[in-house]
């Protein structure tokens, strides 16, 4: 079973730090995380599991940020675990609102989420992130030209 959680699209200036503080936008796994299109991939994601039937699944953004957190530090489902008690940034990738002390699930979970977003899911994740990441470039130069032709001044010189 799955139960898709209706929120907004998750933002790292919400992201709650018990110990003050607010997280920079300039950490890589804050602009990875910009860069992924989540909640499209969680409908497809959402789509494999039965109504109603089992314990709720982790979420999405959960299961594949871990998996590409583990992939990108190289490192057992152990010490993924025991990253993600400590790091506030990969709390955030994957999804979480708030920081908290205590693992976010056990380093077994790993199991499932392998099994639930097997190599060629991940590799149509990774062409969608990539054309969502392209499309978020191009919107950002859209509007820097855009910024460029309010200055005004004509380049006539008239």
């Amino acid at each position: 079973m799955y139960r898709r959680e209706h929120r907004h699209q998750l933002s790292f200036e919400d992201f709650f730090l018990p110990f003050g503080g607010k997280l920079s936008g300039d950490n890589r796994w804050i602009k990875l995380a910009e860069l992924i299109p989540w909640d499209e991939l969680e409908d497809d994601y959402a789509s494999q599991f039965c109504k109603g039937f089992g314990a709720p699944a982790k979420p999405f953004r959960m299961a594949l940020g871990a998996l590409i957190i583990k992939a990108r530090m190289a490192i057992t489902d152990d010490e993924l675990v025991e990253q993600l008690k400590e790091n506030p940034y990969l709390q955030f990738f994957i999804g979480l609102e708030v920081f908290q002390f205590s693992a976010p699930f056990d380093p077994s979970m790993m199991v499932y989420f392998r099994k639930r977003l097997p190599e060629s899911v991940i590799n149509d994740c990774n062409e969608r992130i990539v054309r969502h990441g392209l499309n978020v470039i191009q919107a950002a130069g859209t509007d820097d030209d855009q910024g460029a032709d309010k200055g005004g001044g004509s380049s006539t010189g008239h």
